[in-house]
């Protein structure tokens, strides 16, 4: 895994340092950016499997970064970093496009092992054939999406989400089920599912308040409708 790049987004270098040191402990590549700018000019140049990456930044801060990544339709796996601790900055973090939200001070070995799920789980998203259901056409080993021959973008948890309910047509999934499919073993604000479910039907859905594909199972969970 040593020729895995992870771009690290802060402008404390003590706070780098400690993440690279991360980094290289889990056997990957740690590259690093002190501004906003810089990252999006690395993101651009390199093939990263992971970004890491802080709110509070000289310049753009870290939601502009979020929203221009995602905006470029690059889906690279992104964890914010952050000293607020506020439920609605999690929250539009993760409506934005990113993929985990981690508060500081962090626990090394706790971000280490967000840092490998991730990977493995967008490693995953890239290995099964085409799948489809109506206009909807699903390449897992590409990471694309097409609506009516429209390439939509979608974020690492959106593929993760999407992926699971086209393998699984019918099948009624809880929140707890989908915690653990899509975050594995991380605890993440029970809206967070919420967000990612309406964040997927908006892409999905002719009318996403009428949605016919994803379909709310009110008192227990979703499920996908063929």
């Amino acid at each position: 895994m040593a020729d895995q790049k992870i771009l690290i987004v802060d402008d404390d270098a003590a706070v780098c340092k400690v993440i690279s040191r991360v980094v290289l402990a889990n056997g990957l590549s740690p590259y690093a950016a002190e501004s906003g700018e810089r990252a999006l000019e690395l993101i651009d140049r390199e093939d990263f499997a992971l970004v890491v990456l802080d709110l509070q930044l000289g310049g753009i801060d870290g939601f502009e970064v979020v929203e221009r990544v995602r905006g470029r339709k690059k889906d690279v796996p992104i964890i914010i970093l952050s000293a607020n601790n506020e439920a609605h900055d999690k929250l539009y973090g993760l409506e934005i496009g990113a993929d985990d939200y981690v508060t500081k001070p962090f626990d090394p070995i706790f971000l280490g092992a967000k840092i490998k799920a991730l990977i493995r789980r967008d490693r995953r998203v890239h290995t099964a054939s085409v799948l489809t259901s109506g206009d909807i056409e699903y390449h897992p080993g590409t990471m694309k999406l097409f609506i009516r021959g429209e390439d939509i973008p979608l974020s690492t948890k959106e593929h993760a989400l999407l992926r699971l309910f086209l393998e699984n047509k019918g099948r009624v999934f809880t929140k707890e089920q989908l915690y653990e499919h899509i975050w594995g073993e991380t605890i993440v604000d029970e809206n967070a599912i919420m967000v990612y479910v309406s964040r997927l039907r908006s892409k999905l859905e002719a009318d996403p308040k009428n949605p016919v594909h994803i379909l709310t199972v009110w008192g227990v969970g979703y499920k996908f409708a063929d």
